[in-house]
């Protein structure tokens, strides 16, 4: 079922989220409420959602963009790497918004390659490797499973924040 996602500010998005111990009925539900407010979300476009944005402080994320797609139930980093950029992507950084955090994006630097231990709605303790825009979505719903927002990585890397405005115009906002 669709959820309400909760929106910056509300105390919840600062809380360590729960490792989950048993896959149940209600986890099941969980999942499914996840997918499902994932998928209706178009202004803005969503590509991930962690638990505490739709009010749940448990470990698990769900995301789906373009032929990736991840549910990742108490997700470990493993390993996380900055790979040698070709010369033409040297200090490639990629515009980060959040649905908590609607119409508001920062130019962030996250790890391009990743490798992480989760178990999936089957119980099953998996470790993949993910590159790219894909690692950078697992980095920033991993942070939300730790009570981290994009915006205190901003903050880290000295960046700016910028709202999108009803005009689609680009408006420094500080931070």
């Amino acid at each position: 079922m669709v959820q309400k996602i909760v929106q910056s500010g509300n105390p919840l998005l600062r809380k360590i989220s729960r490792p989950i111990v048993k896959i149940d009925k209600k986890v099941l539900k969980l999942i499914q409420d996840l997918k499902d407010t994932l998928a209706v979300q178009k202004n803005p476009e969503g590509v991930g959602l962690a638990a505490p944005q739709i009010g749940v402080n448990l470990r698990v994320f769900y995301a789906k963009y373009k032929k990736f797609e991840l549910l990742a139930i108490n997700p470990k980093i493993i390993s996380i790497k900055k790979v040698k950029a070709e010369v033409k992507n040297k200090n490639a950084e990629i515009l980060e918004g959040c649905l908590s955090l609607p119409h508001y994006y920062g130019p962030l630097k996250r790890g391009e390659y990743l490798k992480i231990e989760y178990m999936n709605e089957k119980g099953q303790i998996l470790e993949k490797e993910f590159k790219g825009f894909d690692a950078q979505i697992i980095l920033h719903e991993i942070d939300h499973l730790d009570g981290i927002l994009f915006v205190d990585r901003l903050l880290q890397q000295k960046k700016k924040l910028y709202k999108l405005t009803e005009n689609d115009e680009w408006e420094e906002v500080e931070l």
